[in-house]
């Protein structure tokens, strides 16, 4: 099973022909869009339609957006029962998108600042499982739940999103680290690292934390190091209609992979296409794919191939 760790939003989309300067008001050229999202919620639901079993924890506000988020999770056959409610409102999110799939987006994390690690009990904390979390929720609550799984066995990914500074005894709690170009470079900087090279730098921070850093590069793919060794996948061209949620199908296909059995280098190879294909539709969860949907694909994008060692 995947216990994901993470946030619950309903999510604002806002299609515009550009995004508005300071000052600037600009209209939607087509109706606005009200989803569940949440960097939690749509790791969860990518890696139950990729076939995986879920688990959600988190926090929702006692409101018509926090019902929405969970039904959500349960009509994607999610276990939603580690949900709490707190007294603030579902968190929300606001996303624009413009003509060529670009988004920017704006949080108020509401209940999702109220989730605690003790709502993750000890006995799913298994080697047969494995516990997935981003940065949405509380930083010491994340790092808390991480410590505990790591230390019972349970395989742990960090999706370190939004960008966040990781001690190294962070690192060490952590078994994959999946990050984009700008998390990876403000991670580094932090860890006393000056490399911007993703190809460069993968290895680096694997290195620090001991564990498997995969650095999400949108358009051109991912780079990925254990130990000493990199390597390097591309992603499958497609039309673009909204990037939003690219990187949490990312890591919600990748961490379903393992749970199904596969290698972390065929994980990372399935994740990759499945990203992709995740741009096709509009919203956060809308386009994220099947394994089936992945498979189909997976032939139009060579395998990871190992770039040292």
């Amino acid at each position: 099973m995947i216990i994901v760790f993470g946030s619950l939003n309903i999510d604002m989309v806002m299609p515009v022909g550009h995004f508005p300067q300071p000052g600037e008001t600009v209209l939607c050229h087509v109706d606005y869009l009200s989803r569940p999202g949440g960097k939690g919620s749509n790791q969860a639901v990518a890696a139950a339609r990729a076939g995986a079993k879920v688990a959600f924890v988190g926090k929702v506000g006692d409101d018509s957006f926090g019902r929405r988020c969970v039904n959500n999770l349960k009509n994607h056959s999610i276990w939603a029962a580690g949900i709490g409610i707190s007294e603030r409102p579902t968190g929300c999110a606001t996303i624009a998108v413009d003509a060529q799939g670009a988004n920017f987006v704006i949080v108020a994390p509401g209940a999702n600042l109220d989730a605690t690690a003790d709502q993750v009990p000890d006995e799913v904390m298994t080697e047969k499982n494995i516990l997935l979390a981003q940065m949405e929720v509380p930083a010491p609550e994340t790092f808390a739940v991480l410590a505990r799984a790591h230390a019972q066995g349970c395989t742990t990914i960090l999706n370190a999103a939004p960008a966040a500074q990781l001690a190294p005894e962070v690192l060490h709690t952590v078994d994959y680290l999946i990050m984009n170009e700008i998390e990876a470079q403000q991670l580094a900087q932090g860890l006393g690292l000056t490399e911007t090279d993703p190809l460069q730098l993968a290895p680096m921070i694997a290195a620090k934390g001991d564990l498997t850093c995969i650095i999400t590069l949108e358009s051109k793919g991912s780079v990925a190091a254990r130990g000493d060794t990199a390597y390097t996948v591309g992603a499958l061209h497609v039309d673009v209609v909204d990037t939003t949620g690219a990187g949490d199908a990312f890591c919600g296909i990748f961490a379903a992979c393992l749970q199904k059995g596969h290698d972390w280098i065929d994980a990372l190879h399935r994740a990759s296409v499945g990203a992709s294909l995740s741009c096709l539709g509009m919203g956060a969860q809308s386009g994220t794919p099947s394994l089936e949907d992945i498979a189909a694909q997976l032939a139009n994008v060579p395998p990871p191939q190992k770039t040292g060692g």
